[in-house]
């Protein structure tokens, strides 16, 4: 994996989010086995984007960086422990359920924990999916799998 990313870019990813008018800021992690799988995660079907299998994310709150909102989430999310947050890889912008505008930040991150020890709180299942699987999420995420990819081809 990459170096941790620059907490400067963390900076300037926020500042241009904000010049671009944008409300809501949403951070998310892609985190890789070493046989090339990613954790997904599966909202509930009566919740918002019901069905979706999506990556470990959640929103930042006021007062916090990217990083700090990246380690909170994940844990809140998964039970998991953050040690590395490592190459930024794009972002993608969507309506929120409230009607905000939103974008979500993505990283890769690796953690302490073996994959067996997933602990969920918000989401109704986990996954670690291989390349097939991967497509079972949104194109908005396929795009940031993809470039997850090429950074560790």
């Amino acid at each position: 994996m990459n170096a941790p990313v620059d907490a400067a870019l963390l900076g300037d990813l926020l500042n241009g989010a904000d010049a671009e008018g944008i409300t809501k800021h949403v951070v998310g992690a892609v985190i890789p086995t070493a046989e090339g799988k990613v954790l997904l995660l599966h909202r509930a079907d009566d919740d918002y984007l019901g069905g979706l299998w999506e990556l470990p994310s959640g929103g930042v709150d006021a007062g916090e960086t990217l990083a700090e909102a990246l380690h909170l989430e994940v844990t809140e999310e998964t039970g998991l422990t953050i040690t590395t947050i490592g190459t930024y890889l794009g972002h993608f912008d969507y309506l929120s359920k409230s009607g905000k505008v939103t974008r979500q930040f993505n990283f890769t991150a690796t953690v302490t924990h073996k994959s067996d020890t997933v602990k969920l709180t918000e989401h109704d299942a986990h996954l670690w999916a291989d390349r097939t699987e991967q497509e079972r999420v949104s194109s908005a995420v396929r795009s940031i799998l993809a470039t997850w990819r090429r950074t560790v081809a």
